[in-house]
């Protein structure tokens, strides 16, 4: 379809001009011919090629989008507006976001430095997390499909390549081929593997990669042969391209990249703890890494890759369940080991078998307290007895294959920091005692526990003393 000209009508809608042109579709800034119908944020039209040249997949990803768009919600997503047919003239209208492109980042003469890109890699984690749970997983993330609000948080574009767990994937019924972006594609993807979220993990981790160095670790690759290598292939370390990159950072990088993806970061939330907790990252050979993976290593990855069969991805809210982020909240003081021990026990419980589940050890000291020490009880030392009080309680629990991060917060308003911390990193159960930091049930005010339990995203486990203890105790 030809361009339309400013001041066009089409269903209401008047055309105010073209914002973007690509070879998928035409992007026009619209309002309503007639104002009353006002939804009071400004829109965009996206109307799709279809000319005789253009692929079938055109039509299938427009399908694709105005289904997508109806279903998902949130500040990650635009808002959906309206849609025309396909029998007379497609298009999608939809809120047009304020913000900048990723790919304006990747484009720009100097790199981002440390903290903009793990900021950029948070926001982006984030927004796909957000996705995830509404059990929709993107497969087309790249910097030109991610935009940047003024206040720092993503907003991901172009829902066309798109897969829906409780809808048919109409893409896999009618292409039988590797669908998605070559640059950014993830492996299971190239071998027809649809609607897995670790597929965005991938995609991000390209993303960082190329916001680090400068350089795309897989190339742009237009053979299936080119997209295969990835299968069994690491990129060149990011530290040997630019060493003055942390091994932490690399660690991050390399682990959303890992061919298989039961190797990568288990959720997207748990990508974005690492990426705003960078003190928290373990550094394993991976991180450490300056020399390319050995030939032998390829082979075998190759070998595996050739008798490989690849099952249908589970539901991505099921998969997000089966590796939660579970934060516990640890008393500092006016505290007994009876409630230590059964908030151990409870976490116990809530972490269960589940190997890829990350727990979080929080505790919240006053505000000021450690401004306020002297030299020999500083801020430093402060939180260093602090962290390493907790380090101490969760050892007994001998988490193997989970990740443990301890955390001290300063704050005067105790049940805010708790949720504040919960809802920034994704968690999904908060486990605290009954009564925490003193405090003590009172008529008409309510506790920090109770506060949480209120105000907290997520399920709150509070936790009474263990029945053993109240014996030993009695006389």
């Amino acid at each position: 379809m030809k361009l339309m000209e400013p001041g066009s009508e089409l269903d209401g809608f008047t055309i105010d001009g073209c914002v973007h042109s690509g070879g998928m579709a035409h992007i026009y800034r619209v309002h309503y011919t007639h104002g009353a119908r006002d939804p009071g944020f400004p829109m965009v039209m996206k109307i799709p090629r279809m000319t005789a040249g253009d692929g079938a997949e055109n039509i299938v990803s427009f399908e694709v989008e105005h289904r997508i768009l109806q279903l998902v919600t949130g500040p990650h997503v635009p808002r959906f507006v309206a849609a025309g047919d396909l029998e007379n003239v497609p298009y999608l209208v939809m809120e047009y976001v304020q913000g900048a492109t990723l790919q304006q980042w990747v484009d720009a003469p100097l790199r981002p430095d440390l903290d903009e890109l793990t900021r950029l890699g948070g926001a982006v984690a984030m927004a796909a997390h957000s996705l995830h749970q509404q059990d929709t997983v993107h497969l087309d993330l790249k910097p030109a499909n991610v935009l940047i609000r003024p206040d720092g948080s993503a907003v991901l574009l172009d829902f066309g390549l798109s897969c829906h767990a409780h809808y048919p994937d109409l893409l896999a019924e009618q292409l039988r081929k590797a669908v998605g972006s070559p640059a950014w594609i993830a492996p299971e993807q190239v071998v027809g593997v649809r609607g897995d979220p670790r597929s965005d993990i991938f995609a991000i981790g390209v993303m960082l990669y190329q916001l680090a160095t400068g350089e795309l670790p897989f190339g742009a690759p237009e053979t299936v042969g080119g997209l295969r290598q990835r299968l069994w292939m690491d990129p060149t370390p990011p530290r040997r391209l630019q060493p003055q990159l942390p091994p932490w950072l690399q660690e991050v990088i390399m682990r959303c990249l890992e061919p298989e993806a039961a190797k990568r970061y288990p959720s997207a939330a748990h990508l974005a703890f690492d990426l705003r907790h960078p003190e928290q990252v373990i550094v394993t050979e991976r991180g450490l890494r300056t020399k390319g993976t050995s030939l032998g290593t390829h082979l075998k990855r190759w070998l595996k890759a050739a008798g490989m069969h690849y099952q249908p991805s589970p539901l991505p809210t099921r998969q997000i369940e089966e590796v939660p982020i579970v934060m516990v909240a640890l008393p500092h003081q006016d505290t007994t080991d009876a409630t230590f021990y059964s908030l151990r026990q409870a976490v116990a419980r809530a972490l269960g078998t589940r190997p890829g589940a990350r727990l979080a050890c929080v505790t919240v000291i006053a505000a000021g307290q450690t401004s306020a020490s002297s030299d020999a009880t500083s801020e430093t030392s402060v939180h260093r007895r602090y962290l390493t009080q907790m380090r101490q309680w969760a050892q007994p629990l001998g988490l193997m294959g989970h990740q443990i991060s301890c955390h001290v917060l300063e704050a005067g308003d105790v049940a805010h920091a708790l949720v504040q911390y919960a809802a920034g990193n994704q968690v999904s159960v908060i486990v605290m005692g009954a009564a925490t930091h003193g405090l003590k049930m009172q008529r008409l005010v309510a506790t920090v526990p109770i506060k949480v339990a209120m105000e907290a995203p997520c399920t709150v486990i509070l936790v009474k003393q263990a029945l053993p203890f109240q014996l030993l105790d009695a006389p």
